[in-house]
């Protein structure tokens, strides 16, 4: 991801979530030095990405989106793929989903995801709990 990507993101993140990252909050994210950002692209179009913070020994996902009409054609899985080779020494990865995402959950769980807890009210717009994931080295 370079800064000459911040807006196009910023309008996917509207189709895709209901709660969007603004291109201030992706340009911040190119500075951000714990920072990775993957993105799927179709003839120069951004049709999918998936971010996370590197910690230590621990990874936290940020996002992870794919544009509507590009769903179910296996480009979240490679991006999911190209996260986890990044983040093949890292002990931990963390991940909170809406609980009403099923399609996401069963997607992170096929990765290894496990569910760990629960975040009351963690979503809003409308207001949901958010599932905690977490998917441990072996």
């Amino acid at each position: 991801m370079t800064k000459s990507d911040a807006l196009e993101l910023s309008m996917l993140d509207k189709i895709c979530f209901n709660v969007p990252w603004s291109e201030q909050s992706f340009l911040e994210e190119c500075d951000n030095k714990l920072a990775t950002y993957f993105l799927a692209k179709d003839n120069g179009k951004i049709v999918g990405y998936c971010g996370f913070w590197q910690v230590s020994n621990e990874g936290q996902v940020t996002n992870i989106a794919v544009l509507p009409e590009y769903r179910r054609c296996g480009i979240a899985s490679l991006l999911i793929d190209s996260m986890l080779t990044e983040l093949k020494e890292t002990e931990e990865i963390f991940l909170e989903v809406r609980e009403s995402n099923i399609s996401a959950i069963s997607l992170y769980e096929k990765y290894g995801f496990q569910s760990v807890g629960k975040r009351k009210n963690f979503y809003h717009d409308p207001v949901e709990d958010g599932i905690v994931m977490v998917r441990r080295k072996n």
